[in-house]
């Protein structure tokens, strides 16, 4: 029998290591490699030609999400499963649009992790098809605006866009012909709506926002990581 060829990929060594001896025991796995940073993996990963690449999502040089999609682009018959801390929303859409086999929180019993591995390897997909379904449909509407700018006003829309700008609220009064009181009102107003209690936060937050909207492609972004 040949045994299935696996990749890791994680920062932390001592991640890297524990995957490795849960899976050498296996007779049908072969841990053929591992690298910590994404420009390492893209390096090492064609020379080892895996079935399957075990993937961080962070990782200190950049997102395991694009590595995957790398991997998918230049070598197809290589599956991706995604094994990261971090239930985020974003990241798992982004993993389905780069072709991951799987999304997986390290939460996960070792038997299970191996019983999917064992499963990408065939070819098979661990995402349901439902939210693969709502993936696309949700591509196909273009980038969706955050429903909690519904709750705002046209005012502390400009106001938003304006701190995004990383203005002061003396300065954006004078844009607004606003009293720096009257400012400082919106902003207290416009961060309770938002959820938030510090003005960096609305910063980037709005700044995101900014970045979707003119994204080239419209692609949603790749690292809740």
């Amino acid at each position: 029998m040949v045994p299935i060829r696996v990749f890791l990929v994680d920062d932390h060594d001592v991640v890297r290591a524990g995957l490795r001896a849960l899976l050498e025991p296996e007779d049908d796995l072969e841990v053929v490699g591992d690298a910590g940073t994404a420009a390492d993996a893209l390096v090492r990963i064609p020379l080892a030609k895996p079935d399957v690449v075990v993937l961080d999502v962070r990782l200190p040089d950049g997102s395991g999400i694009e590595v995957c999609r790398q991997v998918r682009s230049d070598r197809p018959e290589t599956a991706c499963l995604i094994l990261t801390s971090y239930a985020d929303d974003e990241a798992l859409l982004a993993a389905v649009m780069a072709g991951a086999a799987g999304y997986l929180l390290k939460q996960i019993a070792g038997n299970d992790l191996v019983a999917n591995i064992r499963t990408v390897a065939t070819g098979a997909s661990l995402l349901d098809p439902r939210l693969t379904q709502r993936v696309l449909e949700r591509v196909r509407r273009g980038p969706q605006e955050d429903e909690r700018l519904a709750t705002l006003t046209p005012q502390e829309r400009r106001i938003l866009d304006q701190i995004a700008l990383g203005r002061t609220n003396r300065q954006i009064g004078e844009a607004l012909f606003l009293a720096e009181k009257t400012v400082k009102n919106y902003v207290s107003n416009l961060l309770a709506k938002l959820g938030m209690t510090r003005r960096t936060e609305a910063a980037v937050f709005a700044t995101r926002l900014a970045a979707q909207r003119e994204a080239p492609g419209q692609h949603p972004p790749s690292e809740g990581t």
